[in-house]
């Protein structure tokens, strides 16, 4: 059987080899042949967004050719509106050529010359105006003073020569669509050489399609411009304009030309980086892997084809063998399921001495010495403790403990110590009440064994301690976490009374407030140190038991756990004033107890 496999596996490998290096090879070269299709149309809308930064280049060397047309654009930058309308009149007058060099007309004649071309903007820095010559529009100039605009700043800023439309300058000219690229070039004085502004032209860019025209039929996935901030200036697909790519860092890109990186969406498709970083942009060209794999899939299913037939083959003889193995198999782990889910009593039946047959029988000697280990050891322990529990529970006898303290109390009334035989007395209803057993525990109950709790010292500090319950009889069967308050109004006894003063008092009082049931302890004590407070909140916050202020924390997450995280109990304190403790519970229906 082995030699049999061990055939097979060989067969299978083999066959695997082979048709993987025949198909890797095809493969290979269609994909070679695909990105080369796609290098060279990134290179032709290369070129095309160069020619039209040239284009951009050539207007403002014509404009400085033209001596009396860069005096009248100079004029136009540097001085308002109205003024070079004057300036422009009296040049008509004096010399009637002055007025064919018009700069707006120039500018105007520009946009409607060039098809690709959809705005023309000039932007004075001395003025701080903003030109606008649209195609089928009217010249129109807006004031983007730095006091109200940033159209300033962001000429200021030093940006790369092709990029986006800033969204400052598309607000100021109302300008939506997000499929426009921008060129920019400085302009300067002709005789002072001095910076008068910027020329920025706006560009369709489904113009840059005409770049790909001759690829469409070859070319399959998309070709993206996108600039140095990451936005979209070109986008063959149409579906990324306004967005950013999101298959290639181009921060990244412009400074490091090792590729594209190794995110999952990349992973998925083949990128290509045409980087010009002098311009900053970056031309993209991406294609889904899938598109591609789509171009060799007929010589792929081929190819698989004949290796499955050679598979049926080198498989088919074993195939029978594994499969009686495979079913043995799992009717093994069914039984370890049972087993599992505590069918101690399940056995594998299995008479054969190969290695499952083995399994099975050392299983089943596995189940029967179990059975014994837990009739012979884990049942005599529980028998053990379920002894102790008992001969536990006939020591403490609460009636018993309950006649002795009734005992005392009438021996110390009988010797004439009355305030004796009351502390027992309160001590004895107080136990009686926190080992009675009811089904629904009230706050009137838990009010009660405060009560008893406080008389205790009451008695033992009759002259220098008050107490006060306020509490409106109809909350009274509102539902309470057992020993929910005793715990709070222990600490104040044991931390906060001051034996030395004749005023110590603690009040208790209960409203409800907004379907929240507050119950208020507040002393005039010994208070709680800033630091010593902080410690204290934060230990009532900690999710894990550290075995420090066991009352407060005892009461707070168990409230917490019933409840939810709206409620529990919160300190407030101030030394040598005193500690209020705020209790929240839920107002829930009354019960019957």
């Amino acid at each position: 059987m082995r030699m049999l496999f061990i055939f097979s596996f060989i067969s299978i490998i083999t066959i695997i080899t082979l048709s993987y290096i025949v198909f890797r090879s095809i493969a290979d070269a269609t994909i070679r042949r695909e990105l080369e299709v796609q290098k060279a149309a990134m290179e032709s809308v290369d070129r095309y967004i160069r020619q039209q930064y040239e284009t951009v280049q050539d207007m403002v060397r014509d404009l400085h050719r033209n001596e009396a047309l860069s005096a009248n654009t100079s004029y136009f930058m540097e001085h308002p509106y109205a003024d070079y309308m004057q300036h422009l009149t009296e040049g008509f007058y004096t010399n009637r050529d002055d007025y064919s060099t018009d700069a707006l007309t120039h500018f105007q004649d520009l946009v409607d010359e060039n098809a690709n071309i959809r705005h023309v903007l000039l932007y004075s820095t001395e003025q701080q105006y903003l030109s606008n010559f649209s195609r089928n529009m009217e010249f129109k100039q807006r004031d983007v003073n730095a006091a109200h605009s940033f159209v300033p700043d962001v000429m200021a800023m030093e940006t790369p020569n092709i990029s986006a439309p800033n969204d400052w300058v598309r607000k100021t000219i109302e300008e939506r669509d997000p499929a426009l690229y921008a060129i920019r070039v400085p302009i300067n004085n002709k005789q002072t050489l001095k910076n008068m502004g910027q020329l920025l032209v706006l560009f369709n860019s489904e113009s840059v399609a005409q770049a790909i025209a001759n690829y469409t039929n070859s070319l399959k996935g998309d070709i993206v411009v996108v600039s140095a901030e990451g936005t979209v200036l070109f986008d063959s697909s149409g579906q990324y304009y306004g967005r950013s790519y999101p298959y290639v860092n181009v921060e990244k890109a412009l400074f490091d030309s090792t590729g594209p990186g190794a995110d999952n969406k990349v992973q998925e498709r083949y990128v290509n980086q045409l980087i010009s970083a002098d311009r900053g942009y970056v031309v993209i060209g991406s294609v889904p892997k899938s598109d591609i794999a789509e171009a060799y899939a007929g010589i792929r299913n081929t190819i698989l084809l004949l290796s499955l037939l050679c598979l049926l083959f080198a498989v088919l003889v074993p195939a029978f063998y594994i499969m009686n193995f495979a079913k043995r198999t799992r009717r093994i782990i069914q039984f370890m399921h049972k087993v599992k889910e505590g069918d101690l009593t399940a056995r594998i039946h299995d008479p054969r001495e190969d290695e499952l047959g083995q399994i099975a029988s050392s299983f089943n000697d596995m189940l029967m010495e179990m059975n014994q280990y837990i009739d012979r050891v884990y049942k005599a322990e529980i028998r053990q403790k379920e002894t102790e529990l008992v001969a536990l529970q006939a020591r403490i006898n609460p009636h018993f403990l309950y006649n002795t303290l009734e005992v005392i109390r009438m021996r110390a009334v009988s010797q004439g110590a009355r305030d004796a035989g009351d502390m027992i007395y309160s001590l004895s209803v107080l136990f009686k009440s926190q080992v009675q057993q009811k089904r629904n525990h009230t706050l009137k109950d838990e009010l009660e064994a405060c009560r008893l709790y406080l008389e205790l010292f009451r008695i033992r500090y009759k002259d220098i301690f008050i107490y006060k319950i306020k509490v409106d009889s109809t909350l009274y069967d509102h539902p309470a976490v057992k020993l929910s308050l005793q715990p709070l109004v222990e600490n104040y006894v044991i931390h906060g009374i001051r034996t030395e003063l004749a005023n110590n008092r603690l009040d208790i009082e209960v409203e409800e407030e907004n379907g929240i049931l507050m119950i208020e302890v507040r002393d005039n004590g010994r208070g709680i140190a800033a630091d010593r407070l902080a410690e204290i909140r934060q230990e009532l916050e900690r999710h894990e038991e550290s075995g420090r202020m066991f009352g407060l924390r005892s009461v707070h997450s168990r409230l917490r756990f019933l409840y939810g995280p709206d409620y529990g109990i919160t300190i407030e304190s101030k030394p040598d004033e005193g500690t209020t403790i705020q209790v929240r519970y839920p107002v829930a229906e009354r019960t019957d107890a």
